[in-house]
């Protein structure tokens, strides 16, 4: 009868991170077999791989096309300053209405570029989404301070109108971003 050792013996030499030397390490990427510490280990719903296997991977799911970019931004800014016209009337209402822009800026944008994924998309359209809802929010503060001037009455309560259009811009962009960063790359 022979005994088996339920523990594999350890390497006889300690094994070091390729990319950072001085790091022990026996962690392995599930690609390329490349030692990697805990600071250069990528978790994957595979398992760990190593930072070069995972972006050479992103770069197949990398899909958007040149032109996407603009139309992308185009689209939603728009959407963004239409649903700042309706959202400036709307006072504590814009609460319900920003995310409900924000999905629907999200789903126009896939819809259009027809669910194509790309690393700096999500990016874009946040910021197309704070652009085109900026217009309103100038011009409320621009009619805050013509008020303030015209009637001689100073202090926030001028700018108490500021807040449902800053509200709206926070809320969309933030919607946008998190809607659209399920298809982002990176």
């Amino acid at each position: 009868m022979t005994t088996v050792d339920p523990l594999p013996s350890a390497p006889s030499s300690p094994l070091y991170c390729a990319t950072h030397p001085q790091v022990e390490t026996t962690l392995r990427c599930n690609r390329c077999e490349k030692l990697i510490c805990p600071k250069c280990a990528v978790l994957t719903p595979t398992g760990y791989r190593c930072k070069d296997c995972v972006r050479g991977q992103q770069k197949v799911f990398e899909t958007v096309r040149v032109y996407d970019y603009p139309v992308a931004f185009v689209l939603v800014a728009f959407l963004s300053f239409l649903g700042s016209q309706v959202a400036s009337v709307m006072g504590f209402f814009v609460l319900f209405i920003a995310p409900i822009a924000g999905v629907i800026m999200a789903e126009a944008v896939r819809f259009v570029i027809r669910k194509r994924r790309g690393r700096y998309l999500t990016w874009t359209t946040t910021a197309a989404a704070v652009i085109g809802a900026l217009p309103v929010f100038f011009s409320t503060l621009i009619g805050a301070i013509a008020w303030m001037n015209y009637t001689g009455v100073g202090g926030a309560g001028a700018f108490v109108s500021l807040l449902w259009p800053g509200v709206y811009t926070v809320m969309v962009a933030s919607t946008v971003y998190y809607r659209l960063s399920g298809i982002k790359i990176g």
